[in-house]
């Protein structure tokens, strides 16, 4: 079975928690401080100036309760790139710019059904400043019909039961906009004890609750992104692994009789991204005798690529179980390519080696070509003509041919194994390869020659997932 390196990558932590953590220590501080000044600030109710003052204390308690919440979330981090981005809110509206321009006062005479208005709140509602102000029973017509009992509930409580009112509405402007107000009030009581009159502050905290839910949904939304490429990620493994050779280790071949091939492979996984690609390696005993070796790679990742790569592996042991020469197997894996419901590109090289006469047969599509390793050199083996599977339809492959001796090494690899470096990935990974032959002629064993690529390329910052398959002739 591959192997695969699937740490967890930390979360990425925000700058600055240390200054944001004292922040909020400060606010909380200053919370206190400005409830015990409201706490003294109390009176009998009966002077509006008192009112007003008391109400602005209360607002500025919300206002720090909303900048502790605003600080924790900064504290905590923005959601990472990965997530969906949030919706842009709408500018605010001429004159909402301050805290006292947000916040307008009213008072509802009950003896005379009289209301008065300031002027912030006609701006707060949208109502035209020389319209006579609204009555506590029509007050509702501004209200959102969901919103309505929650304020009937509020405004009942603070005559009947003279409880002080705390909470939110959401009202409709007469240009059709929605807003969300914050309503603190309190009963007026006449000198008998009975309740005279109600008095209250709203603040308009629309921008402020939008701003919450879009932190809000946007967190939902990357937990639930989290959820499914988990989900991905799990099912592309276990496809892979339930699809790839599950040898681990050294393979000889065949298995009856002499062993005239010592195999080993190895599955290297993306350092840059946590998906599963389309790569593969295979090993296959055919009739006869003979051997396949074949390596391959399908563009992108994830399920549907892991799923594609399964088909064509399936589809090139099938063929050449029946004796397909590996020209005409890479033109049939082209067709199944070009015809599938989702096209996609793929790159392959299949060899069929005969150990009776130490020969290799092998084609190519857009594929790097085996690498031939002996007495401490190594070169790439000439190419035959071959597109990309997908890529074209009725397209021919070519077939090369060489002839091997005991020891020889032969290397396939994909071309994700090195990063480039002023050149394409391939020939850099070529290259590098290449120049491992002294090390390979030292050796003794096929897994000990894949040990020495995973060193020379397991810490490298690849961007894509990559595998090497490597075969030494031992007679």
């Amino acid at each position: 079975m591959p192997s695969h390196l699937s740490a967890d990558r930390p979360a990425a932590q925000p700058p600055g928690r240390g200054p944001v953590d004292a922040l909020i220590s400060q606010t909380r501080r200053l919370k206190g401080d400005m409830d015990a000044v409201r706490r003294e600030a109390q009176s009998d109710g009966t002077d509006p100036q008192d009112r007003w003052q008391r109400a602005l204390y209360d607002l500025a308690l919300h206002q720090l309760n909303d900048l502790d919440e605003h600080l924790a979330q900064l504290r905590d981090g923005p959601p990472p790139p990965t997530a969906e981005p949030a919706v842009a809110e709408p500018p605010a509206a001429p004159g909402r710019g301050s805290l006292l321009s947000r916040v307008g006062s009213a008072e509802w005479n009950l003896l005379t059904d009289e209301a008065s208005w300031s002027g912030e709140l006609y701006e707060i509602l949208g109502r035209d400043p020389a319209a006579p102000p609204l009555t506590l029973d029509e007050l509702p017509s501004l209200v959102l019909d969901a919103d309505r009992p929650k304020l009937t509930a509020m405004v009942t409580d603070c005559l009947v039961d003279a409880k002080r009112i705390d909470g939110e509405f959401r009202i409709v402007r007469p240009d059709g906009e929605v807003r969300t107000v914050h309503m603190m009030g309190e009963p007026v009581l006449d000198t008998d004890g009975s309740t005279a009159s109600m008095w209250a502050v709203l603040r308009d905290v629309s921008e402020l609750r939008r701003s919450q839910q879009a932190v809000s949904e946007t967190r939902d939304s990357l937990q639930r992104h989290r959820h499914r490429a988990q989900t991905e990620h799990r099912l592309a493994v276990e496809l892979q692994e339930a699809v790839l050779p599950p040898w681990r280790g050294t393979l000889r071949l065949p298995h009856q009789g002499p062993r005239s091939l010592d195999l080993a492979a190895r599955y290297l996984p993306s350092s840059t991204s946590a998906l599963v690609g389309g790569d593969w390696y295979d090993a296959l005993e055919l009739p006869g005798g003979e051997t396949l070796l074949s390596v391959g790679d399908l563009t992108g990742h994830g399920v549907t690529v892991t799923s594609g790569m399964a088909m064509l592996l399936g589809a090139l042991r099938g063929m050449a179980m029946a004796g397909t020469r590996p020209g005409q197997l890479m033109a049939w894996l082209n067709q199944l390519l070009d015809t599938t419901v989702q096209p996609a590109l793929g790159s392959a090289v299949c060899c069929r080696y005969r150990p009776e006469t130490r020969t290799l047969v092998w084609a190519q599509a857009g594929h790097p070509a085996p690498l031939l390793f002996r007495n401490g050199t190594g070169r790439r083996l000439n190419t035959p003509d071959g597109v990309l599977l997908g890529a074209t339809s009725g397209a021919t492959y070519g077939e090369a041919e060489e002839t091997l001796e005991a020891g020889d090494l032969i290397l396939l690899h994909t071309d994700g194994l090195a990063p480039g470096r002023g050149e394409s990935p391939g020939t850099t990974a070529v290259h590098r390869l290449l120049d491992l032959a002294p090390r390979f002629a030292e050796t003794h064993t096929a897994q000990d020659c894949v040990r020495t690529v995973v060193e020379e390329f397991g810490e490298s910052e690849r961007e894509d997932d990559a595998c090497v398959l490597i075969a030494r002739v031992t007679s």
